[in-house]
C-alpha cells in the first residue's frame, strides 16, 4: 500500500468530443425551421480555442449559442467551459460571436484552488505544476474531501480530477 496518496486538478476539454458537439449543432441548426433560408453558421479554430457563429441577428446568435451548450452539456462538457469573448456586426448585415473554449487551468485560478485548500486545513499538502495543481496526502478519504471542496468553488472551468493513486 502507497504511503502517499495524490492526484492531479487540472482543467480540459475533449476536443473531440467538441468537434462532435458542433456537428450535431450544425445539423439541429440547418433542420431549424426558425433558420430557413438565412445565413446560419458555426466554425471551430482549434488552434486558438474558438468558435465563431454567424447569423444575421442577435437573436439567432443567441439561439444558435443555446443549441451548441446544450449538445456540449449532452457531450458531458461543461457550460462553463464556454464563454463569449465578443459580438460584432459582420459583412452583409450578419452578426458575428466569438466564444471561447476554457480549458487551461491559469495561474490565478490554480492559486485560488490552493489557498482555499490550505485555508480548509484539511491535512494535505497542494502545488502548483504548471497548468495543474498536485495534491498529495497519507489518507484516501482526506484527498476525496478536498475534491468536494474544489467542486464548490465555483470556478469558470471545467475542472477535472485525474490520476487518483
Amino acid at each position: 500500500m502507497a504511503s502517499e496518496h495524490s492526484f492531479d486538478i487540472s482543467a480540459s476539454v475533449d476536443m473531440m468530443e467538441v468537434k462532435n458537439a458542433l456537428e450535431t449543432s450544425k445539423k439541429e441548426v440547418a433542420a431549424r425551421y426558425d433558420f430557413k433560408g438565412l445565413s446560419a453558421e458555426i466554425s471551430l479554430n482549434e488552434k486558438e480555442k474558438t468558435i465563431t457563429l454567424l447569423s444575421t441577428s442577435d437573436n439567432k446568435i443567441d439561439a444558435m449559442k443555446d443549441i451548441v451548450i446544450s449538445k456540449l452539456i449532452k457531450r458531458e462538457i461543461p457550460a462553463n467551459a464556454i464563454s463569449e469573448l465578443k459580438r460584432e456586426s459582420a459583412s452583409g448585415s450578419n452578426v458575428k460571436a466569438t466564444l471561447k473554449l476554457n480549458d487551461t487551468l491559469d495561474s490565478d485560478n490554480a492559486k485560488k484552488i490552493t489557498k482555499a485548500i490550505k485555508d480548509s486545513k484539511i491535512k494535505v499538502n497542494a502545488q502548483i505544476r504548471g497548468e495543474e495543481v498536485r495534491v498529495t496526502s497519507k489518507s484516501i478519504d482526506d484527498l476525496q474531501s478536498v475534491i468536494k471542496l474544489v467542486k464548490e468553488l465555483n470556478l469558470e472551468l471545467p475542472i477535472s480530477f485525474r490520476n487518483l493513486k
